[in-house]
């Protein structure tokens, strides 16, 4: 066998195991600090800050008694906190806390008050969601947003011969359909029949002019999606499709049409890249979408999003307005997240939605492929994710000690050692049987 052709194979595979390790770490980090720093504040001492589970590769204790350490298996972490009998935070034996004096006790995560407790908890989603927060609104504040008027930033390399937009034209008209804002621009494309090309109406340097250019919104790829059929035939960034099954396209509107009548039948490209052009064939998969008005929709897809034949012109948000689309950013995961798990529940949409450790590796190596942008944004992403799921009311996770408090301060008491054993049994069960379904997914579906 000749091993140097698994080279590329393992590069690959090494490529997308670090960007998952570094991913997961930072996101790991943030929701054990969380926990540890509240605590540290409340009056909870934490004994082990660990980062991976396993064999310690590095530690070291620093003035406030914790030991910090560096574990062999970067698939997650904990913070153990005195009184702890495991990093789960279950309850040590009575006899532990016998020989404790009033003081230490309350340095106990099971010894401090109610209010301590349940902040702590609490804390390890709540910095997931700020991390999501800082790192969406440092996105919007770095990049930009468009400007109101519609204006060229840049433009995409395209097949197109002759006069053309240029960086720095505003969009006044289309086909003679006034422009004003980008909200009207996207309204006029939508009733633009598709064209080679058709008129544009700019102001280029204070002159009004009349230009010819391609359709606004060119069967033009601005992002390959991982694990999809366009990644897998090689389709990149920038490609630019213009025939399917021999019939010449010219609006992104047209492939997806396309794609979606193709009932996963082998459909033959004609793409475009840097002046060359070849074929390739590939095969769209099912695939369920979310709705804007709630639910999802089963579709064939291929793997591919399009945009505008330009980058728009940006300015800088303010930090409010900034924070603002990162909370929406942030909602919207949420809510098509819930929205797509309880799809699943009951069965109005493939359980295959679901993926588990291979799944998010294969996405985070793409992102990272794609780009530190691309990157930092898969981080964010995950890190609502992360932070949401901890807050589900099941035992061991977040949420389920969060449920445990709020009987607490309802009853007046917490739950008895034995409901609280069985009840983390329970979640620990449930929460491996969900990880295998995940990893079954990842292998199968």
């Amino acid at each position: 066998m000749d091993l140097s052709a698994l080279l590329p194979t393992f590069g690959s595979f090494a490529f997308t195991f670090a960007a998952f390790v570094v991913a997961l770490s930072v996101i790991v980090f943030v929701h054990e600090y969380g926990h540890y720093i509240v605590g540290r504040w409340s009056g909870i001492r934490a004994e082990v800050f660990s980062l991976g589970f396993g064999p310690v590769l590095w530690s070291r204790q620093d003035r406030h008694g914790t030991r910090w350490q560096l574990a062999a298996l970067p698939f997650g972490g904990y913070v153990k906190f005195l009184g702890d009998s495991n990093a789960a935070s279950a309850k040590a034996d009575e006899g532990v806390y016998a020989g404790l004096t009033a003081e230490e006790r309350r340095a106990t995560m099971h010894g401090a008050p109610l209010w301590a407790r349940a902040a702590t908890v609490a804390a390890g989603p709540l910095f997931n969601f700020i991390l999501s927060a800082v790192v969406f609104s440092g996105m919007f504040l770095a990049l930009g947003v468009a400007t109101d008027r519609p204006t060229v930033g840049s433009l995409s390399p395209m097949p197109f011969q002759g006069e053309s937009l240029r960086a720095g034209d505003e969009i006044t008209a289309l086909n003679g359909q006034p422009t004003p804002d980008f909200t009207t621009l996207s309204a006029v494309i939508d009733t633009l029949p598709p064209t080679a090309s058709l008129r544009y109406d700019v102001l280029r340097e204070g002159r009004a002019i009349t230009v010819e250019g391609p359709f606004p919104r060119p069967p033009l790829v601005l992002a390959v999606h991982p694990q999809s059929a366009a990644a897998e035939a090689g389709l990149a960034e920038g490609d630019v499709i213009t025939a399917i099954n021999g019939t010449p396209v010219f609006a992104f509107g047209q492939l997806e049409q396309a794609i979606r009548g193709s009932e996963g039948k082998p459909q033959a490209l004609t793409v475009w890249r840097a002046g060359e052009t070849f074929d390739i064939t590939l095969t769209p998969r099912r695939s369920d979408l979310p709705l804007p008005e709630g639910g999802f929709e089963t579709r064939w897809l291929i793997g591919l999003s399009g945009g505008l034949v330009f980058s728009p012109e940006t300015r800088t948000p303010g930090l409010f307005e900034a924070l603002s689309m990162a909370g929406s950013t942030m909602w919207g995961l949420v809510t098509t997240s819930l929205s797509a798990l309880w799809h699943m529940v009951s069965g109005a949409i493939s359980s295959c939605n679901l993926r588990g450790p291979i799944g998010i590796a294969e996405t985070a190596g793409a992102a990272a492929s794609a780009g530190g942008a691309d990157f930092l944004w898969m981080i964010a992403a995950l890190s609502t994710a992360v932070g949401m799921m901890n807050l589900f009311p099941v035992p061991v996770l977040d949420g389920g000690h969060l449920v445990f408090h709020l009987y607490e301060a309802v009853m007046r008491r917490p739950p008895t050692d034995r409901a609280m054993r069985g009840l983390m049994t329970l979640g620990l069960a449930l929460i491996g049987t969900l990880m295998v379904f995940a990893l079954t997914n990842d292998l199968f579906c």
